[in-house]
């Protein structure tokens, strides 16, 4: 400890960088092409893979806190996504600082590189219930990760669970749908409708649902907003390009914009 009483000798001691691994950290910023703009591209695609991996970390605990019938546990993870996608959100903003002919000087580099290939990513999907097969192809030479991708696909998302813990509650949800196969996109059913429109019509007394669904809407519109910033930044960047990766670029983010993972909880609006 030195004359101002601050502790200094770390001889024995672990450091903030080691316990941070900060060695592994900042040493994983390898540019490719030398270019000064890369260093901005690949620190933004760490960081948000980052928040993701907290994202999922959250979004599967709360998946296994409504299993248990634990929503107010649930409601402090989900309201920690929400705050996380804020986070993701605003690192567009960053990265649209790229100009067109700077992007340019380093993106061959990237070879078959594309954010289009973020498993993280799609696991995000996944938990949110959002499954298409054709994904599962792109991971096919990492045998591990495939397996991590497929168990994920196979299993329940969360609103699966919400649906599950409203026919706990005493509603009527279709057995049929209580019985699907959960690898399949959800489209919707008027049997959880009707439930949750009951829910909103009655607050006082299906508090904790009510709350339950409000969360998930909170996550649903960040998630859309990201995939907006992220559509607007690659078109800004490179317009109408394909990906890198041979991805469709910002056609193929467009056409998910419409997509909805918890569709009865933006119609019961309309419907209350």
């Amino acid at each position: 400890m030195d004359d101002k009483g601050i502790y200094t000798d770390f001889k024995e001691q672990m450091t903030y960088g080691e316990y941070l691994n900060l060695d592994k950290v900042l040493s994983s910023q390898t540019r490719l092409s030398g270019h000064h703009d890369e260093m901005l591209f690949i620190v933004i695609h760490q960081v948000s893979e980052l928040w993701m991996k907290l994202i999922l970390h959250e979004i599967n605990s709360a998946i296994e806190s409504i299993e248990k019938d634990e929503l107010q546990e649930a409601f402090k993870m989900l309201a920690r996504v929400s705050r996380i996608q804020t986070q993701i959100i605003q690192a567009w903003d960053v990265l649209a600082t790229l100009t067109p002919a700077e992007y340019m000087e380093f993106r061959d580099s990237l070879g078959r590189a594309s954010g289009f290939q973020s498993y993280q990513n799609r696991l995000i999907e996944f938990a949110l219930g959002y499954k298409q097969p054709h994904i599962l192809k792109i991971y096919e030479k990492d045998p591990e990760l495939a397996g991590e991708l497929e168990a994920a696909f196979k299993a329940p998302s969360i609103y699966d669970v919400s649906i599950r813990a409203l026919a706990k509650a005493g509603f009527s949800i279709s057995p049929a749908l209580l019985d699907r196969d959960i690898s399949i996109t959800y489209k919707g059913d008027q049997s959880v409708a009707d439930a949750w429109l009951e829910v909103y019509k009655n607050v006082e007394a299906h508090w904790d649902l009510y709350q339950l669904a409000e969360k998930l809407v909170d996550i649903e519109d960040s998630h859309q907003q990201w995939r907006f910033r992220h559509m607007k930044t690659v078109e800004r960047i490179i317009g109408f390009k394909k990906g890198t990766g041979g991805s469709a670029g910002v056609s193929y983010l467009k056409s998910v914009l419409d997509h909805q993972f918890f569709p009865e909880l933006w119609n019961v609006r309309t419907n209350l």
